[in-house]
């Protein structure tokens, strides 16, 4: 009998809650090092020139990327195998290795060339871990709505996404206001990796609770077959390739919106400090208001797209972006207050949450 999805759990807040702060967790872990990186960058590198040294710690940085589509193949397959939960909970001790691993790790004093080689494992862990985090919890967030509501589940995992960005920035906050720029290049700097592996291990007892929304009674390796396809391929590469038009939808569809999701969310405090008059300080104050102000919208959002089509939601992504993106870039640019500017990303990511609500749910 292939695997089949439960018509409800019978606790959805404890599951959604489970499942919801592993991803804030795993998203956590994922800035943590962007923010940290300019930190501990020479620590890992033989190099004297502080800019040659992070442009190799966002290098490993960049390498977590290429783990995240084999994160997500593995993980996908494992959970439509041995169901979601089980995915889930292994995606999260990877995390908390690579979290404890980037807290533990010998510098370039003790170890030498070897420490850039740890710190590269340490960030392979944590993008595969995160590949695989994705997926699974956007389908597990989506098979727990019921009665009408995937988009208000679903819209969670955007919810706790941009909680991670949120934590990782207030986290560091808290750092540089009790530590000076030297004290956390030598050691603080591993509270926050130390932090993230601590929450990871909470979020590991959560999900051990956690109720599975697929049949555990089913027998994956039954070769048996279901819509004419073999169970032993549920997951596959092979069987995602006889789904192409879908395929290129999905990919087009998280292409435009990822472009978007970090432009808005990542791009935009850079510009804010290069581009307009703000400094490093307001542009935080700035995106953590705005970050906040997103994090609300998804829920509402969600609600919506359970009223109306999923791709009314779309368009009006696609038609509000193409709209208000230059609007934006060009109120900020000109914006005399951190408030104007504070108006100018609250749009953009007024218009964003049109897609990011439904993310998970339409892919």
């Amino acid at each position: 009998m292939s695997p089949q999805i439960q018509p409800a759990t019978k606790k959805p807040l404890k599951s959604l809650l489970a499942a919801s702060s592993g991803n804030l967790v795993e998203w956590y872990d994922f800035y943590a090092y962007a923010f940290l990186a300019p930190y501990f960058a020479k620590e890992f590198t033989h190099t004297n020139d502080p800019t040659l040294a992070l442009i190799s710690a966002f290098l490993v940085f960049m390498l977590g990327f290429f783990m995240r589509p084999l994160g997500s193949l593995f993980f996908g397959k494992l959970g439509d195998k041995k169901g979601r939960k089980t995915s889930m909970v292994y995606s999260i001790i990877l995390m908390a290795l690579g979290s404890f691993l980037l807290a533990l790790l010998p510098t370039k004093e003790i170890v030498g060339e070897w420490a850039f080689l740890f710190l590269l494992l340490a960030r392979l862990l944590q993008g595969f871990s995160v590949g695989g985090e994705y997926g699974v919890v956007a389908t597990y967030l989506s098979e727990l709505g019921k009665n009408g509501k995937k988009g208000f589940y679903g819209s969670f995992q955007y919810v706790t996404l941009v909680g991670g960005q949120l934590l990782a920035i207030f986290s560091l906050f808290i750092v540089e206001n009790i530590y000076t720029h030297e004290q956390i290049s030598a050691f603080a700097w591993r509270y926050l990796f130390a932090l993230g592996g601590i929450l990871a291990l909470l979020s590991l007892f959560l999900r051990n609770i956690m109720e599975e929304t697929m049949d555990n009674e089913a027998t994956p390796q039954k070769e048996t077959n279901v819509n004419n396809v073999k169970e032993t391929q549920r997951g596959s590469l092979k069987e995602l390739l006889n789904h192409k038009k879908a395929l290129m939808i999905v990919f087009g569809l998280t292409m435009g919106g990822s472009l978007c999701f970090y432009t808005f969310t990542v791009y935009l405090k850079i510009f804010l400090t290069n581009s307009s008059s703000f400094s490093p300080k307001e542009s935080s104050f700035i995106m953590l208001l705005a970050l906040s102000y997103f994090i609300f919208l998804q829920p509402l959002c969600g609600m919506l797209a359970d009223k109306i089509k999923r791709t009314q939601m779309l368009m009006v992504f696609a038609i509000t972006g193409l709209i208000v993106t230059p609007v934006v870039f060009y109120g900020i640019k000109h914006a005399t207050s951190v408030y104007e500017a504070l108006f100018y990303e609250m749009l953009a990511l007024s218009s964003m949450s049109f897609y990011t609500c439904i993310a998970g749910v339409i892919k």
